[in-house]
C-alpha cells in the first residue's frame, strides 16, 4: 500500500507542476487582455485537488479557496474542502467544511501561515458485528511556513489542536503544496 502511496504522490506532482506551468501562461495572456475592477486585481483563487487509488482503495478531495492580497506582504482568503475516502467492504468517510487563512511574506522567498479549519466528518465501518457510524466536528489551527517562487509555495504545516482521538489527521506536522492564480 504504501508503494503504491508513493507513486500516486509522485504522479500527482508531477501533474499539478505541468497544470501549474500551463495555466501560469494562459493567466498572464488573460491578464493582458482584460481590465478589472481594483478589488479584483488583489484576488487570487486556488486550492487543493487530491486524487489517491490502490487495491479497493479511493480517495478524493477537492479544497478551492481566494485570498485577497492587501499588499506585497498580507493576504487573507476563504476555502472549503470536500473529501470522499473509501475502503472497499470496510470504510467509507466524508469530510466537508471550510477554513479561513492568513498569509504573510516577510520577504518574497519565504511565507508563513495560519489557517484555521472547521471540518463535519461522518464515517461509516463495517465490521463483522455490523455497520458502526462514527459523526463528529474537527477543529485544526495550522501554522505553517514554507518557500514561495511567484504563485506557489511548499512547505509544512502544524496542527497545534492535533488530538489522536477524533481527527481527521493522522499526525500534527503536514507537509503542503499551496498555488494561488
Amino acid at each position: 500500500m504504501k508503494k503504491n502511496s508513493s507513486i500516486n504522490l509522485t504522479i500527482l506532482l508531477v501533474f499539478v507542476f505541468s497544470i501549474c506551468n500551463v495555466l501560469n501562461i494562459s493567466a498572464q495572456d488573460l491578464n493582458k487582455n482584460k481590465s478589472k475592477s481594483d478589488f479584483w486585481n488583489h484576488v487570487q483563487f486556488g486550492g487543493g485537488l487530491g486524487l489517491g487509488f490502490g487495491s479497493g482503495y479511493t480517495n478524493i478531495t477537492l479544497a478551492p479557496s481566494a485570498i485577497y492580497n492587501f499588499n506585497e506582504t498580507i493576504s487573507f482568503g476563504l476555502g472549503t474542502q470536500y473529501s470522499y475516502v473509501s475502503q472497499k467492504g470496510f470504510y467509507k468517510s466524508n469530510i466537508y467544511g471550510g477554513s479561513v487563512i492568513g498569509l504573510i511574506n516577510p520577504i518574497e522567498q519565504i511565507q508563513i501561515s495560519a489557517e484555521l479549519e472547521q471540518l463535519k466528518v461522518n464515517n461509516s465501518y463495517e465490521t463483522t458485528l455490523g455497520s458502526l457510524k462514527d459523526d463528529f466536528w474537527n477543529t485544526a489551527l495550522f501554522i505553517g511556513a514554507g518557500y514561495r517562487s511567484q504563485n506557489m509555495t511548499i512547505g509544512l504545516r502544524y496542527n497545534v489542536l492535533h488530538k489522536d482521538k477524533n481527527n481527521v489527521y493522522t499526525d500534527a506536522l503536514m507537509p503542503f503544496i499551496r498555488i494561488y492564480f
